[in-house]
């Protein structure tokens, strides 16, 4: 072969490989030309209009929305499902309007349409960005068969007090793994061609700092100095857009007196700036109009004006934008520029999407998709891998050919509605497997299953059925006990300033134990409650965030031993509220909690003033957390061996190769969730003193060793300095691998300039 003929293979991969790049550019170029002849035939009022976002449930007359349609007046719609009147909408947005701009339909997607899936804590805790993703695949393509092509979802916010009803909305506590959860739920939702007709447009949310609202009450002020923002609260956003992210949603609340939807530093300068991020912004329901009561705005007007400055695209349900905008800009008050930077904004987003082409729905579509089996099982994965076992004193998993009766009970056996938790708008109750209903099903032909649900629900206080589920517990040779909180009872605007089970709930568990039988309690809650009690009068205790369609049936299949535990804590447990914010990991102090400290009920009277430790913990609570982040048990044991790294020294263009070996130590074929930290012991700031950087599910047999490596890059060791940079500092370093945040032997290594 002559060398030319030995050159033609690379050459020719080298010319399809710079073709591509050339093809998605001139898409690009095709799309904002479009966009640009489209603009310069728009009115004013046209612009304004697509700048418009509202709830179909919020008009009150077909006509007249049908009108403001005809005129341009509303851009995107949202609480619309019925295929045949999102088609009906589009028609008259596509072929009686002026200029026949197609609409954008929204819903609140979050952790399913009508197949329901864990509420993103629960699938935070699965530490399953595959199936996080696949599952996000589903609910798209039922969301999509609706006509539904925009959901607000994944929620980014990292949250750290679980008082805060929306922290079962997100992803934890944890900056890396709510990156990569968000990055799994935008691609799932988006698919790889956003043009296709089952992709649906993310929405990231709430920009930002929204988990962090002060006292955990909903809508309240935050405090988050840039170099925090910047560290912990940003990154799953930048993370959210660099994946493809089309649409973002700023948040409700203040941070150091400034709204977020009119804070033009975060929103214009770091996003549109500094991120370069070309999606739309929209606003949350009503947040431009809210800026008045905030007292940053003196009326609507002066809203609608900071919201565009600030960079908001999209006014959902304000009716700002429409009502005063053209105003504004014919007063010379506002420039018609922004507006039109904010509509070029949303058409390409609706170019990206394929409604110019395409903006109809196949009416009857929605019938194949619609609890479809594939969906429907990985609603049941999802919902195994999501619960952690907390604690078991090897009463679980149940032998079913030992067991003769079992009472099942507690006011979350058989709730097939509040089992699905919060934010489910579209599915129907009667699709839950509920636990009750999966144990007879699945289970009640080996044993006798006894129901007596002691309370009717969460917060019911009537003690009378407690006496009931006592009695038939001694009927029984084991009992399992569904506990927890309602799905209203987590969610937007649910907080809480307790985090105890509600009603009689305890009591319900205590007169269980006394009973002498075995008593496993299941907790289905959308937040970590304080269950300190409830472990301690527990043989064991199941954690199912709530878990959605087939909750039921992947509790049962984890009680019974089909399927073994293998969820991992997204967030901290506290022993007690008063703990709160409680988090794995907090800046390093100088005067740490050492764990030898006087105890409130250990000090002697008249104790000195400096005698109990002068550390950082509560004299009543310690400083540990009932569990830590990261933690989970199995129906096995795992040991980590041979942890080894490929240097200890190491440049800052270097990546760290990490070895280790994982053995099941145990008699049950199971999965660990293997976990890298890392903390930097100096720096220009103090940092945290343990940081998350990587996680992988290992599934292991009986006996088996798995020799494991993950690569590090050192540039993600970077945090924002004290000069606001951001840099990996030269130092010493140590990092841990383990089955949590709070085990394993530290490695030392340096990194050097």
């Amino acid at each position: 072969m002559t060398p030319l003929k030995k050159l033609f293979p690379l050459f020719l991969c080298f010319l399809l490989a710079w073709s591509c790049v050339p093809a998605a550019k001139k898409k690009d170029r095709d799309i904002e030309k479009k966009i640009t002849g489209l603009v310069s035939k728009m009115t004013l009022e046209e612009k304004i209009g697509q700048m418009t976002l509202v709830s179909c449930s919020n008009i009150p007359e077909d006509e007249q929305f049908s009108e403001a349609l005809r005129k341009g007046h509303i851009g995107s719609v949202i609480n619309e499902v019925d295929p045949a009147r999102v088609n009906s909408f589009q028609k008259i947005a596509v072929e009686e309007s002026r200029l026949g701009i197609p609409l954008i339909v929204g819903r609140d997607v979050i952790h399913g349409f009508k197949t329901i899936f864990p509420i993103p804590l629960g699938l935070a805790a699965t530490f399953n960005p595959s199936l996080v993703e696949q599952g996000a695949r589903a609910a798209a393509m039922e969301a999509t068969s609706a006509g539904v092509r925009w959901t607000f979802s994944p929620m980014l916010d990292i949250s750290r007090d679980p008082r805060w009803g929306r922290i079962s909305e997100g992803f934890g506590e944890d900056t890396y793994l709510a990156s990569v959860m968000g990055v799994a739920m935008i691609r799932g939702y988006q698919g790889t061609d956003p043009g296709d007709p089952t992709s649906l447009a993310a929405c990231v949310k709430h920009f930002v700092g929204y988990g962090a609202a002060e006292g955990g009450r909903d809508y309240n002020s935050t405090f988050l100095p840039e170099r925090v923002l910047r560290n912990v609260y940003l990154p799953p956003f930048l993370a959210g857009i660099q994946a493809g992210a089309m649409t973002l949603m700023t948040s409700f609340n203040d941070n150091d007196g400034v709204p977020m939807t009119g804070n033009r530093f975060l929103v214009r300068d770091l996003l549109r700036d500094e991120w370069n991020y070309n999606g739309f912004v929209v606003s949350d329901w009503a947040s431009v109009n809210e800026m008045i009561p905030h007292g940053f705005a003196a009326d609507q007007a002066h809203a609608a004006r900071l919201a565009l400055e600030a960079g908001v695209d999209m006014d959902m349900m304000s009716f700002a934008y429409i009502t005063q905008l053209e105003k504004l800009i014919k007063e010379g008050a506002v420039s018609e520029k922004l507006v039109d930077e904010a509509v070029r904004n949303i058409l390409r987003v609706k170019f990206l999407l394929g409604l110019f082409d395409n903006p109809y729905v196949q009416e009857d579509l929605h019938k194949e998709m619609f609890y479809n089996p594939h969906h429907m099982e990985l609603s049941r994965q999802s919902a195994v891998q999501s619960a952690v076992l907390l604690c078991n004193d090897g009463t679980l998993p149940l032998d079913e050919q030992k067991i003769r009766s079992v009472l099942v009970t507690g006011p979350m056996a058989d709730a097939p509605y509040d089992q699905l938790g919060t934010w489910v708008f579209d599915a129907l109750e009667q699709t839950t497997a509920t636990p009750l209903k999966a144990i007879r099903e699945h289970y009640g032909h080996q044993m006798r299953v006894i129901y007596e649900p002691g309370l009717k629900y969460s917060r019911d206080k009537d003690r009378s059925g407690i006496r009931k589920a006592v009695a038939s517990a001694r009927a029984a040779d084991v009992v399992i006990a569904f506990v927890g909180e309602e799905s209203i009872l987590s969610g937007e605007a649910h907080c809480l300033a307790s985090l105890d089970l509600q009603g009689a709930q305890d009591e319900l568990i205590e007169a269980l134990q006394s009973t002498g039988k075995p008593v496993i309690t299941v907790v289905m809650a959308g937040r970590p409650l304080t269950i300190e009690k409830e472990i301690s009068a527990s043989n064991a205790l199941l954690y199912s965030f709530h878990p959605g369609t087939m909750g039921g049936v992947a509790l049962a299949d984890l009680i019974f031993g089909k399927e073994v535990p293998s969820g991992r804590l997204p967030v901290t447990f506290p022993k007690t509220t008063g703990q709160i914010p409680l988090y794995y990991n907090h800046n390093r102090t100088g005067r740490p909690f050492l764990g030898n400290e006087t105890m409130l009920d250990q000090i002697p009277l008249k104790a000195g003033q400096t005698s109990l430790g002068n550390t950082s913990f509560y004299l009543d609570a310690g400083a540990a957390p009932l569990f830590p982040f990261g933690f989970g048990l199995s129906y096995t044991t795992f040991a980590y061996t041979n942890i080894r790294i490929d240097q200890v020294s190491y440049t800052q263009k270097d990546t760290l190769t990490l070895s280790f070996d994982l053995t099941n130590t145990g008699k049950a074929a199971a999965t660990e969730v293997a976990q890298l930290y890392v903390c930097d012991k100096t720096g220009s700031v103090t940092r945290p003193v343990k940081e998350l950087k990587r996680f992988e599910r290992i599934a292991l047999e009986p006996g088996e060793t798995r020799s494991v490596s993950w690569e590090l890059p050192i540039s993600e060791l970077a945090f924002w300095n004290l000069q606001m940079k951001r840099v990996v500092e030269s130092g010493q370093f140590e990092l841990w691998v383990a089955g949590d945040s709070d085990s394993g032997e530290p490695v030392l290594f340096e990194v050097n300039n």
